[in-house]
């Protein structure tokens, strides 16, 4: 699966912004998706993942209650909904594709689109 993600751009803290990931071809439906960021100097963390059926989600301590993950099968697309943004959420995220459905296992993610920037200033 190829994976396209959109949506980055400069907010200013408390605002909000919605990303999208739309996956190439027609085995959607089978995937757990997920977002993962990588902020400047430090690692990429995972974000939220999202159960192929879109039933099951998770998401790290540091975004739980801001942010949403949901999913439309028929525009094969992923969305996070990021509220109450803050500075330390400055950082590349990523969209990412896993077929074992374990969406909340960081390291199950083997499909992974181009970043897009969020930066939150404050």
């Amino acid at each position: 699966v190829q994976l396209q993600a959109s949506g980055g751009g400069l907010v200013q803290a408390g605002g909000s912004l919605t990303l999208s990931c739309t996956a190439s071809g027609r085995t959607f439906g089978t995937y757990a998706m997920g977002w993962f960021r990588q902020a400047p100097g430090q690692e990429r963390e995972f974000v939220t993942g999202i159960s192929w059926n879109g039933r099951s989600t998770y998401y790290a301590d540091s975004v739980k209650g801001r942010f949403t993950i949901s999913r439309d099968s028929s525009k094969n697309t992923v969305y996070l909904q990021m509220n109450s943004l803050k500075p330390e959420d400055t950082a590349i995220y990523f969209c990412a594709a896993t077929i074992t459905n374990r969406a909340g296992v960081s390291s199950d993610y083997h499909s992974w689109g181009q970043g897009t920037l969020v930066t939150v200033s404050s």
